[in-house]
């Protein structure tokens, strides 16, 4: 008798002979005008139940560019696992062929060179082309919303969040999931929540005053599709006091609670589920650590983390799907259930290519009228830039470096401090920089960019702790985004070393000076967790910068030297 596991496996490699699982015939084609959009979105449809996953769309309504990333070191037991694999390693991997349109959607080498062929990606236009195209196909698919939804753009900070919610209620999901979205406010996150036409999950949201389950966000919720019973689980992010500030949702307290979850996972099935989807904010890392303890979960459809994967993960009995970011992927999965449980799937990462894909209407019209009050301001032309500029890696990236640069050029700093996060889309060399693309990547309520001093020595025990929550060996450790992006400052770090000695060979760029831990340095930084932070608004610094530069010519940054990969 074949085990569920052995059938599962034997699914997912006849899923990727038949080209359904991982990016099918796409990922062959060789030239853009290759493209068309009946290839992208063909699926030979499988089973009785469909499952449509977007995740970290981060509030961009357009299309854009977004670079994948160079660097993504994995520690412990995840050292060489995806998706802690770049370049031609994972392309090698996937058995990408190299200038295909896959190499441009999933992997970063000759970036500037394969979007100037291949275009833009994302917009939630083209979205709703893809999703609506699934839905006429299988009318029960269920589509769920991984969150980092209401944050991350102009208009989206304008309207508090308001332009995303029009516009996803609009899309129709079934269900979605937080992490920054907490960050408008508990009061406005009520406020919105309050009137969502669906499900709003988070089996690891409870009221921090009694630590009981919030009531506002139930665990799961039950839908009938397909003839199946399915659960769908909400997994908020689990480290919102630790990440982000805490003040701002006092009332709420999060953490991965795994005994919770098993909890969750065995009432579901005692109520009859068929199958159990779990909608994960945890990153990609802890939802596998996650799969590993807790038992009866069939999918973890996960967010966070950004990483786009062709093909779906299996640990135990569960397969893990990553969607990606910023619009720039769907994912499909077709699932067999019956006699109460998942016989196979097939899966499909789609990506959106915005010049193949042709614009929903209606969602088109919604979109320009969510923007058009901001249009003029968003499209003001700042400046234009001579280097591609981006974000997306566990080092700086050109764009962190630039707003280094601006810190410490319009804060009359030595050093410059700016947060490891993944969103933001990317500009290639010749663009202009307007107002919207400063925004897309700093966009937060608590950007103010502060000036402080610090001692050599508390500048170590800063990158030392977020250091930790990056490199520690253990996924449920790991509490953060990236590496904190320096300016000003050099160092060495050994990612394999214990915390508090990882970081060394701090050094002062401006003189070459080492660090001295007795010594106060004035710091600028921005997204501060503590309330009351003063300081100009971060994008107002960076587009004084800019606007000074006129052209911007970003460096190859190798001030951090990084040791036992």
């Amino acid at each position: 008798m074949i085990s569920r596991r052995d059938f599962l496996q034997t699914s997912m490699a006849a899923s990727a002979l038949l080209g359904a699982s991982g990016f099918g015939n796409w990922g062959r084609l060789a030239a853009q005008q290759a493209l068309t959009q009946d290839q992208l979105l063909e699926f030979e449809s499988y089973g009785n139940v469909s499952l449509i996953h977007v995740t970290d769309i981060h509030a961009q309504l357009k299309p854009l560019y977004f670079r994948e990333p160079s660097v993504n070191i994995g520690v412990g037991d995840n050292r060489g696992q995806v998706p802690h694999i770049t370049g031609s390693d994972f392309r090698k991997l996937y058995g990408i062929n190299d200038g295909s349109p896959s190499h441009y959607a999933l992997s970063s080498d000759d970036f500037t060179a394969l979007a100037q062929g291949y275009g833009r990606v994302g917009g939630l236009d083209r979205m709703a082309t893809v999703i609506n195209s699934i839905r006429a196909e299988r009318p029960d698919a269920l589509l769920l919303d991984g969150g980092d939804t209401w944050h991350g753009s102009y208009t989206c900070y304008h309207t508090a969040g308001q332009d995303m919610v029009n516009v996803m209620n609009v899309l129709k999901p079934d269900a979605m999931t937080f992490h920054w979205e907490f960050t408008l406010g508990s009061e406005r996150v009520n406020e919105i929540v309050e009137g969502l036409p669906f499900a709003a999950l988070g089996q690891n949201i409870f009221e921090s005053e009694w630590d009981e389950p919030a009531e506002l966000f139930p665990p799961y919720k039950f839908f009938e599709r397909g003839g199946a019973k399915i659960a769908v689980i909400g997994q908020a992010f689990p480290y919102m006091p630790i990440a982000n500030p805490g003040w701002m949702f006092p009332e709420y307290a999060f953490g991965i609670r795994d005994e919770h979850m098993q909890v969750m996972v065995d009432e579901v099935r005692a109520k009859g589920a068929d199958l159990v989807v779990l909608l994960s904010h945890n990153g990609f890392d802890v939802d596998k650590k996650m799969a590993s303890i807790v038992t009866g979960v069939d999918v973890i459809l996960s967010g966070h983390t950004h990483d786009a994967l062709p093909e779906p993960v299996l640990v135990g009995d569960t397969i893990i799907v990553a969607s990606g970011s910023n619009g720039k992927f769907v994912s499909r999965v077709d699932l067999d259930v019956r006699d109460g449980r998942m016989m196979g799937f097939r899966h499909k990462l789609i990506p959106i290519f915005s010049d193949v894909i042709t614009p929903d209407p209606e969602m088109a019209a919604v979109i320009d009228a969510e923007r058009a009050p901001y249009e003029d301001q968003m499209s003001a032309v700042i400046g234009q830039t001579d280097s591609l500029l981006y974000r997306r890696g566990n080092f700086n990236g050109t764009w962190d470096d630039l707003i280094c640069d601006a810190l410490i050029s319009e804060r009359e700093a030595d050093i410059a401090l700016s947060p490891g996060v993944r969103w933001g889309p990317s500009i290639l060399p010749g663009q202009d920089i307007t107002r919207e693309d400063i925004w897309n990547v700093t966009s937060m309520t608590y950007g103010a960019a502060y000036r402080t001093e610090m001692t050599g020595e508390f500048l170590h025990v800063v990158l030392e702790d977020v250091a930790d929550n990056l490199f520690n060996p253990d996924p449920y450790y790991q509490q953060g985004g990236d590496m904190v992006r320096t300016g000003g400052l050099g160092y060495s770090i050994d990612i394999n070393k214990p915390q508090g000695s990882r970081i060394t060979n701090l050094t002062l760029l401006s003189t070459g000076e080492a660090i001295d831990a007795s010594k106060t340095y004035q710091v600028a930084g921005w997204a501060s967790v503590n309330e009351g932070t003063e300081g100009p608004a971060i994008w107002d610094v960076v587009e004084n910068h800019i606007a000074k530069q006129g052209t911007v010519t970003v460096t190859p940054n190798n001030n951090v030297q990084v040791i036992g990969t």
